[in-house]
């Protein structure tokens, strides 16, 4: 009676166990055009230390500002950042989920524990009885199914790599950018103060000049507008430099409680001993987050046509089970209460009304939507990186000029200043060509700011591997 339970029990457990489903060895498939070897140097686990973020961005470039402040928030930013931790978790998820797909093709082995209570009709026996099934499953990949869809999902983890890469270089050219333009209002500020007091001085010397009769009432109107017109500007700075200042404590991973306590180095103090290069080879853009990543999608949906096609094959596994059945657990582990069961099947779905050839052509026209990105990706990227380049000559063209206009700026209100202590001109005069300095001084200011930030943008075209 025990081994007719126990047979009963083993049928079972084979008939409703699970298995994965099956493929069969076939030559490769060749309808998917080849991919070129990704360029993506692939990790085989996800690294706990934080060292591989710090060859995401290539810290190295940006000690060349020869800020160390700068160069600290930057290290500051890719520890503490959040966006950025929550970019490297979802790399690990795609990396379980990677490790959990291969795991369909090991063998499937499983055991478990069975008490039962058992009474026939007719009969006055009656007793507790225990049964310890052992059983394992594979199933057998002759057409590598399993293994083209694990290469599927590796793809999908290599491309998150590439997303959490781009991201620790966003994050990087948005705290350098934040802090160049933080160091450049703290310039314009002090600036614009020394231009709020002497428009204020032009104000007052404008009301005597026309208590004397040599100024029109106009003059004293514009002269006021043009005072108030300097405190709003300042009253303008101020706000954004406290607004930008928030936005960097948060870039960096700081409370904007705390802004008021970064610090920084002085703009006159900030060059970067980078020279901007004569061009740039088109073959930087494969080094770039966003052509990887493409990359990497065709080679994808070339595997997920492949294992489209190879659903229509028949799938097989082979399983087997032990099953010790006692009525007391003494006994439970000899030969003559011992069932042992192997088997196998192949199996092939004939009809399932038209879902595989549907999934196949909708698996191809992904990968024709896929190739035709990459290819729009190839192009952008070069106009991207031409761009940033052609920006960077222009303002480094442009700052250079204007150094040169502030120079002779300079010699002229040095001679007005003779002019002036030998009275051939008034001070009302010299206040005016001193307000002209500084707002040269003001777009000199801006105009290395603007070089400096180019320099980012072809940092960041060119994928941190300028």
């Amino acid at each position: 009676m025990k081994k007719i339970i126990a047979a009963a029990l083993l049928l079972s457990i084979m008939t409703t166990y699970s298995m994965p489903a099956l493929a069969i060895n076939a030559q490769e498939d060749t309808s998917a055009p080849k991919q070129k070897r990704s360029l993506f140097v692939k990790k085989s686990k996800v690294k706990d230390n934080n060292q591989y973020k710090f060859d995401y961005i290539n810290l190295d470039w940006w000690d060349s500002f020869g800020d160390e402040y700068l160069s600290a928030y930057i290290r500051q930013a890719i520890e503490k950042n959040h966006d950025l931790k929550a970019s490297s978790l979802v790399t690990q998820e795609y990396y379980q989920a990677m490790k959990a797909q291969f795991a369909s093709e090991l063998p499937q082995v499983g055991a478990g524990f069975l008490p039962g209570f058992s009474k026939f009709p007719g009969t006055t026996s009656s007793g507790w009885g225990f049964a310890l099934p052992i059983y394992a499953s594979y199933e057998v990949d002759l057409f590598l199914k399993n293994r083209d869809k694990t290469k599927s999902t590796k793809k999908t983890f290599e491309a998150s790599v590439q997303d959490e890469r781009s991201a620790h270089i966003s994050v990087a050219s948005a705290v350098g950018t934040t802090y160049l333009n933080i160091v450049q209002m703290d310039e314009m500020l002090k600036i614009q103060e020394e231009i709020v007091n002497l428009r204020e001085n032009l104000y007052e010397l404008e009301k005597l000049r026309f208590e004397e009769g040599i100024s029109s009432s106009m003059d004293v109107v514009n002269s006021e507008k043009a005072f108030i017109t300097a405190q709003n500007n300042f009253i303008e700075m101020k706000k954004q430099h406290y607004k930008m200042l928030n936005q960097f404590a948060v870039l960096i991973g700081e409370s904007p409680e705390n802004a008021d306590q970064i610090k920084r180095k002085t703009l006159a103090e900030i060059n970067i001993s980078k020279t901007i290069p004569a061009e740039i080879a088109t073959e930087v853009i494969t080094s770039r987050p966003d052509y990887l990543k493409a990359e990497i999608a065709v080679e994808k949906a070339g595997l997920d046509v492949r294992v489209a096609k190879k659903e229509f094959l028949p799938s097989i596994t082979i399983g087997g089970m032990g099953i010790f059945t006692a009525d007391d657990l003494g006994s439970m582990f000899t030969t003559k209460n011992m069932l042992l069961g192997f088997g196998g099947g192949l199996l092939m779905p004939l009809f399932t009304g038209g879902q595989r050839v549907a999934n196949l052509k909708m698996k191809k026209a992904q990968y024709e939507r896929i190739l035709e990105n990459y290819l729009q990706t190839n192009l952008t990227s070069i106009q991207e990186v031409n761009d940033s380049l052609y920006v960077l000559k222009s303002d480094d063209k442009r700052y250079n000029q204007l150094v040169k206009q502030y120079d002779l700026e300079s010699k002229n209100y040095k001679l007005n200043e003779q002019k002036y202590g030998e009275g051939i001109i008034s001070k009302f005069d010299l206040l005016r060509y001193e307000e002209n300095l500084l707002s040269l001084e003001q777009q000199l200011n801006q105009y290395k700011t603007e070089r400096l930030v180019s320099f980012i943008g072809l940092y960041k075209s060119t994928g941190s591997k300028i």
